[in-house]
């Protein structure tokens, strides 16, 4: 028995990174998955892997049609939807604001925030008649604190979580569940400055050493997280042992957003002391 046994289930962004660990975990718990994602050879070369469960359909995620082609195609395939998993995504436009182009700003805002509303808004009636199902929207710690990401892309992040909040709220009463996940510092191509379609595997490969090499330090659990790492999160949300949980940020990154790890910091908190007793009226 698995976790998601008889679930239909949509991945956008699912040809690399967060997304295709997702896939994989999805279908070793028994759901039947649709791969969505515009690189094409890869997306193909994980269902030749995955095998019958899945299916791999050229998706733009910034574009409505799309979006809305890829829940027909798991409807008219599996019989219905239970889960998606909004998680298409890029690093978008970077720089000062002022450096910021209007088109830039709003391609970027259209991957990582539109097509979230898109995925939700076509998703909705399909859970629907289902009798409820789960929402899953890759966020960001970007969308919770600043500083991490660039301006646009914090913004987007920021968006996903008060739209999977204001979501949860209106699809309630429906058993529809949103919930979203708040990577950290991940190793992806993403993290890696590259798409796997940029680059071939031996270069992505050696840019993901360089990048766990310098981020494997920088919060408290010392080592940078994997996809398996956010894939085991959404696969819980995506499960019946999260029927309960609805309209949260899962914070997966390795204790980066609590604060600087104890042993990167100087004098007292790093250091353990001796008790210094006081005589009443004596503190310093």
């Amino acid at each position: 028995m698995g976790l998601l046994d008889d679930r239909v289930a949509i991945v956008t962004g699912a040809a690399s990174g967060i997304g295709a660990a997702t896939a994989k975990r999805f279908v070793a718990e028994g759901a039947k998955v649709l791969l969505a994602d515009i690189q094409d050879e890869a997306g193909e070369e994980l269902v030749t892997e995955l095998g019958g469960n899945t299916a791999f359909l050229h998706t733009n995620v910034a574009r409505e049609t799309d979006v809305e082609a890829a829940v027909a195609e798991a409807v008219d395939r599996w019989g219905g939807l239970d889960v998606i998993h909004n998680n298409a995504g890029f690093v978008g436009v970077t720089g000062p604001l002022e450096d910021t182009t209007d088109q830039e700003w709003h391609e970027t805002l259209d991957v990582l925030l539109s097509s979230v509303f898109y995925g939700t808004k076509h998703a909705t009636p399909a859970m629907r008649e289902r009798g409820g199902g789960s929402i899953i929207n890759t966020a960001s710690v970007c969308g919770l604190v600043a500083g991490i990401g660039a301006h646009a892309y914090t913004v987007a992040k920021h968006g996903v979580v008060g739209l999977t909040r204001s979501t949860a709220l209106e699809l309630a009463e429906y058993n529809i569940r949103a919930n979203a996940v708040c990577p950290g510092y991940i190793a992806t191509g993403l993290s890696a400055g590259r798409s796997v379609s940029e680059v071939d595997q031996d270069e992505l490969q050696a840019r993901l050493a360089k990048a766990r090499a310098a981020m494997d330090n920088s919060q408290p659990l010392p080592r940078m997280g994997e996809p398996s790492d956010i894939a085991a999160a959404v696969t819980w949300l995506a499960s019946d042992d999260s029927h309960w949980v609805t309209g949260t940020t899962q914070i997966v990154d390795g204790g980066l957003t609590v604060g600087k790890p104890w042993r990167k910091q100087p004098g007292a908190m790093a250091e353990k002391r001796p008790i210094r007793m006081y005589a009443p009226g004596s503190y310093e």
